[in-house]
């Protein structure tokens, strides 16, 4: 069961990732995302998204580990990990409700909570 909470927070990241991937490559779907003040991204945001699907890797890799596909890294520091990202994507939610743009209010807002329940399972686990 566990796993299953896993793979869908691993597939959900899977899907932000390309997304992200779009927006680097000039996609005009920026009023989804980092606030959406532009339809397409400027440089720096398009290096922020690039960024984002390093980050997004990680963190499927650490909910994997954490209900036990694999063990690459310290259990200690998945254990703490898994814990620091349920706040992010806590604090996450937060932001993206808060934002000026409908759309990703509408978006990322529950695609963000559901990240979190997961996170938050999987360190309950």
């Amino acid at each position: 069961m566990i796993l299953a909470v896993a793979l869908v927070g691993a597939v959900l990241l899977g899907c932000l990732a390309v997304f992200q991937l779009l927006l680097v490559t000039g996609a005009p779907l920026g009023r989804f995302a980092w606030g959406g003040q532009h339809v397409v991204l400027p440089t720096g945001l398009r290096i922020g998204s690039g960024i984002s699907i390093a980050l997004y890797a990680v963190f499927a890799l650490l909910m994997l580990q954490t209900a036990g596909a694999f063990a690459v890294l310290p259990h200690g520091l998945v254990g703490v990990a898994i814990w620091v990202l349920t706040a992010y994507f806590a604090l996450g939610v937060a932001m993206n409700a808060a934002s000026r743009s409908r759309p990703e209010r509408l978006v990322m807002t529950p695609t963000v909570l559901v990240l979190a329940v997961v996170c938050l399972a999987l360190a309950l686990h």
